[in-house]
């Protein structure tokens, strides 16, 4: 981090002491200390009286700190979109697999097994959608370039967003095909082993 660097400088040049600027900004000189070695951050009311009493720019006083948390942030939606991905996928694959054998095990109560694995492959469908749409993620290209921690330059994006209705009609019919294949299994299963 470049702040502790920063607060140190203008403390510094204002030529005063980790107890003096504490006094200033209504924390303990342990706290300054702290802030200087990097060991917390200031909170957002102490940034501002920190910018105000070195008479400087909010933003020159964070200078370097924004970027780092920035990259953060993508690592962290990047780990979370991956990690929603995965376990949404083990879940689909779950409700796919098990819907047979809850069918002919339990019968009519398997609906409350398998809805319970459905609603939660739902859930975490969601929430990918959730990340997706937050990072303005909407095709596998710019998920792929996303989770690399990349972004598509202009005319990628747009290129993209003009595939991007075309995409939707084939995701409805190819949905609709393997669900329709699904419901069909499932028949013929229930038909040949329940006769």
């Amino acid at each position: 981090m470049e702040l502790g660097k920063q607060i140190r400088k203008y403390r510094q040049e204002a030529q005063l002491s980790q107890e003096e600027l504490a006094e200033h900004i209504y924390v303990s000189r342990q706290t300054v200390s702290n802030w200087e070695n990097d060991k917390s951050y200031p909170d957002v009311n102490s940034l501002v009286i920190l910018s105000e009493t070195f008479h400087i720019s909010l933003d020159k006083l964070i200078k370097g700190d924004i970027d780092m948390m920035k990259e953060v942030i993508k690592r962290e939606e990047t780990e979370k979109l991956k990690r929603f991905g995965a376990v949404y996928t083990l879940l689909l694959a779950a409700v796919v697999i098990s819907a047979v054998p809850l069918f002919m095990w339990l019968g009519t109560w398997a609906f409350i097994p398998w809805g319970i694995i459905f609603a939660a492959a739902m859930y975490f469908a969601f929430r990918v959608e959730k990340v997706k749409k937050d990072n303005d993620i909407q095709t596998y290209r710019e998920i792929v370039a996303f989770s690399e921690g990349k972004l598509l330059d202009d005319i990628q994006k747009q290129r993209e967003i003009g595939k991007r209705p075309y995409q939707k009609i084939l995701l409805v019919l190819c949905s609709a095909c393997a669900a329709f294949a699904v419901c069909m299994l499932i028949g013929l299963f229930m038909h040949f082993f329940l006769n």
